[in-house]
């Protein structure tokens, strides 16, 4: 549901213009796009050598399509890289011929293991209190 407001269209009533109207769901506003990608075209790539850059890393997949984004996950404590990074394409074909093509390759003396990321967990850090149990009932 599109509504107009003096001369501007907005989605669903939302204060910022969306610059997607006309596409399939037009309720997604630009800075959300790529976020709503589908976890297909996200890979995640694992035994990376601590000298590989996220340069490197959407150099050596740009071979197989349009990346776009290359991250390398960092230890907080250290602020040297974990040994693995995820690779977003723009689309799911250039993310699978990447997968079959590149893993077991070397890449920066490293063989480099590449696979389909997976969904980040729901869960929490602590469990949700509910208070004490109910005392038994006796009948």
């Amino acid at each position: 549901m599109a509504v107009a407001l003096r001369g501007a269209t907005f989605c669903c009533g939302a204060r910022y213009r969306c610059a997607l109207i006309g596409s399939l769901n037009p309720c997604i506003l630009p800075f959300q796009h790529v976020s709503s990608r589908s976890i297909a075209s996200k890979l995640f790539v694992g035994g990376l050598s601590f000298y590989t850059s996220e340069d490197t890393l959407t150099e050596a997949f740009s071979k197989f399509g349009q990346v776009v984004e290359a991250k390398i996950v960092m230890d907080r404590v250290s602020d040297r890289p974990k040994g693995f990074g995820f690779v977003t394409f723009a689309s799911e074909d250039d993310a699978q011929n990447a997968l079959e093509r590149m893993n077991g390759k070397v890449l920066n003396g490293r063989v480099i293991f590449v696979d389909i990321a997976k969904a980040k967990p729901t869960s929490y850090a602590f469990p949700i209190s509910r208070g004490p149990p109910d005392p038994p009932s006796s009948k």
